[in-house]
């Protein structure tokens, strides 16, 4: 058997591409495989008419402007990859529940968060501008155990707080600082992005994220977010990596608990370390042969409960957001507050709940579409199988009821006129994801993070949960959970993951 190539990628989505990119430029010999005729997965855009929408980016943290740069803008500038990215945002979201009475418009910027929060709940802006004190903490604890020879043992020593923090809830946490309950569940308004409500959400991933949106605002990039799967396919080809797209592997050949190829048309290709982003259910499920899935393995992934669905209605609008009167990019909309409810209503369900997240896009890139025009998109949530049962008599009429009732709905709680304004719509629901993205009951979530099954405890167990030697997984199936920052930072990690060990074999790393 000779060896073809250093790496192969199978899946040319975010986690995929970054890992192709860090390891082409490094001088491996990568070659990425995709079954789409374009890279990015969920990071792409569709054109409709005179619109182009995006799939389903509604914002990333701690990317922040250029003299200031977050994360998410050091690690893409570290991979190579030329992003054009919109910043300016100044606020963060707009929560409206109609049946409360909240109306919270929530701003960018540490103390101003603080002050519009305790302006809306009189004694919550002391015990928010503590949990912002953790939140960095949790940031600076996170690049810790980021580093590739991080010591337990030095951990709690470093962060003192950290326990405060990893293993208890949002809620619980909150409780501790003494926090109102009317504050705690308009600051978790972003519990949908991490996919665990208040009671389950470990508060160590929530304020990280928080803190990167208040911090440095959202960004996006300015040609949608198919401009970074473009951005990372140019590194790749431009540090000799191979991309093959329309092409759907077929199989992990696996020997002695040991990755070493692929099989695609009925041909072998091999290499020393195989790289994934198609999720562990497909993987171990049907793309090894079953004699060489470690028992390990099949427990793992029918322990761990599969992540949030979706459905998502794109609008073109004849209308420019100033006359329809949108003035938040991200609007989040529902009949309570709680997010435990919230989830409770959305569970084994192909029923509306009633929470929908309306975000406009031209309100942050304003020339995203022609002039005198808007784009919209609306956004609600599904856990468990619940469309499996939807019949194919009953599918297109649950969609066009589903996105109408949440039109209206954002149509309420706003005061505006939507529906006379359509020019283009396309409705995308659960079974469409999961015919684009391959994945199971359509989730883009992998699987649902806890405060028992988190970032942390993933994080701390990733090496014994690697049950194939040279496999490894990148994407939202990983430790960091969903994401666009979740998959760049996931296939990043791989990528200096594989480096490592090819310079310690003495392996071709430039």
């Amino acid at each position: 058997m000779s060896k073809n190539y250093d790496v192969i990628v199978v899946g040319a989505g975010l986690g995929g591409l970054s890992t192709a990119a860090y390891t082409a430029r490094n001088g491996l010999k990568t070659l990425i495989v995709d079954r789409h005729n374009i890279p990015g997965g969920s990071s792409t855009s569709f054109v409709r008419g005179r619109f182009e929408f995006e799939t389903s980016l509604h914002e990333l943290c701690a990317v922040g402007p250029e003299e200031n740069p977050g994360r998410i803008r050091k690690l893409v500038n570290s991979l190579g990859a030329d992003v054009d990215w919109a910043v300016d945002m100044d606020g963060t979201y707009r929560y409206i529940i109609p049946s409360e009475g909240i109306d919270a418009d929530m701003p960018c910027g540490v103390p101003a968060f603080c002050q519009k929060m305790e302006e809306l709940v009189p004694g919550s802006g002391k015990p928010m501008m503590e949990v912002f004190k953790l939140g960095m903490q949790a940031s600076q604890a996170l690049e810790f155990l980021h580093s590739p020879d991080f010591d337990l043992s030095e951990f709690g020593e470093k962060f003192p707080d950290f326990f405060r923090m990893a293993g208890h809830s949002i809620h619980e946490v909150l409780d501790s600082l003494g926090m109102p309950l009317k504050a705690q569940h308009i600051m978790s308004a972003y519990w949908c992005y991490l996919g665990a409500p208040e009671d389950q959400m470990d508060f160590f991933n929530y304020s990280y994220m928080l803190l990167g949106y208040v911090v440095f605002g959202a960004g996006q990039p300015k040609l949608r977010s198919h401009e970074i799967s473009l951005a990372l396919e140019k590194v790749i080809r431009d540090n000799g990596g191979t991309i093959w797209y329309n092409t759907e592997v077929e199989k992990i050949l696996v020997n002695d608990n040991k990755a070493y190829g692929i099989v695609l048309d009925g041909r072998e290709l091999y290499a020393d370390h195989i790289v994934s982003n198609a999720y562990p259910n497909k993987v171990f499920g049907t793309m090894i042969d079953s004699e060489e899935v470690p028992k390990e393995a099949v427990r793992m992934v029918n322990s761990r409960q599969l992540g949030l669905s979706f459905m998502t209605v794109y609008l073109g609008m004849n209308k420019s957001a100033e006359e329809l009167g949108i003035t938040a990019y991200s609007n989040f909309i529902a009949k309570t507050s709680d997010s435990n409810v919230q989830q409770s209503d959305a569970y084994n369900t192909h029923e509306y709940g009633g929470f929908v997240i309306m975000n406009c896009l031209n309100t942050f890139i304003p020339d995203c579409t022609p002039k005198g025009t808007s784009q919209l998109f609306f956004t609600t949530f599904y856990f468990g199988n619940g469309w499996d049962d939807v019949t194919a008599e009953e599918y297109f009429k649950l969609k066009e009821d589903t996105a109408v009732r949440m039109i209206e709905d954002a149509e309420k709680a706003l005061g505006i006129s939507i529906m006379p304004y359509i020019e283009e719509i396309v409705i995308a629901a659960p079974p469409t994801f999961a015919r684009y993205l391959n994945t199971p009951e359509g989730t883009p979530y992998g699987y649902q993070m806890n405060m028992w099954d988190g970032f942390v405890q993933r994080k701390v167990n990733r090496k014994s949960e690697r049950y194939v030697n040279q496999l490894y997984f990148v994407g939202a199936s990983t430790e960091y959970g969903d994401g666009y920052s979740s998959a760049l930072e996931s296939g990043a990690d791989v990528g200096r993951e594989i480096v490592s060990a090819e310079k310690q074999r003495g392996g071709r790393v430039s």
